[in-house]
């Protein structure tokens, strides 16, 4: 039996975009929802890091997305996997 082959270079990394942006979108509508949840409370102070929290989670998506389109303006045609 024997191993299947590497699709790429044993000493490359693989990119994870795609979960990245996955967790990114999790942690925006989470964080955003406690937000809401915190200022409707009346504990301002925990609106408040949710709410920056929630802005770090968007330029992080924005980050992402410029990645997404910079590797598939590299890569044309190569479909990436949601773990890859």
């Amino acid at each position: 039996m024997t191993r299947s082959q590497p699709r790429r270079r044993i000493n490359a990394a693989y990119s994870a975009l795609n979960l990245r942006l996955v967790l990114a979108t999790f942690g925006l509508v989470i964080m955003t929802f406690f937000a809401v949840v915190a200022f409707w409370a009346h504990v301002a102070w925990l609106g408040v890091v949710c709410a920056l929290l929630a802005v770090v989670a968007v330029v992080d998506l924005v980050v992402i997305q410029r990645r997404r389109a910079a590797r598939r303006r590299e890569e044309p045609g190569v479909r990436h996997s949601l773990f890859e």
